[in-house]
């Protein structure tokens, strides 16, 4: 996906090869799969848990913003994103 309006209007979701879920000794949100795990940085967490594959990234973005009070966190939802689709852990 390149086109950031297709981006904005699309609802991804974990991939399938991986499983989310918390981590109560690390106290973060990790990815498990078969040959490892990925323990997520506190914002990837937050993001790939609200990944559900019927929520928009739009609207992804905002509920972000009114949980955490905070404006301007587009760019970085969708370069986050990009790394998280680089890594295969999201599917569109």
């Amino acid at each position: 996906m390149n086109d950031v309006d297709d981006i904005l209007n699309s609802t991804p979701s974990v991939a399938s090869m991986f499983r989310l879920q918390w981590d109560e000794v690390q106290q973060s949100w990790v990815l498990l799969y078969p040959e490892g795990v990925v323990k997520l940085n506190g914002s990837a967490g937050e993001i790939m848990r609200r990944l559900n594959g019927e929520k928009t990234v739009a609207s992804l973005i905002a509920d972000l913003e009114t949980d955490f009070g905070a404006t301007g966190l587009q760019a970085d939802v969708l370069a986050f994103l990009d790394i998280a689709q680089q890594q295969s852990w999201v599917t569109w």
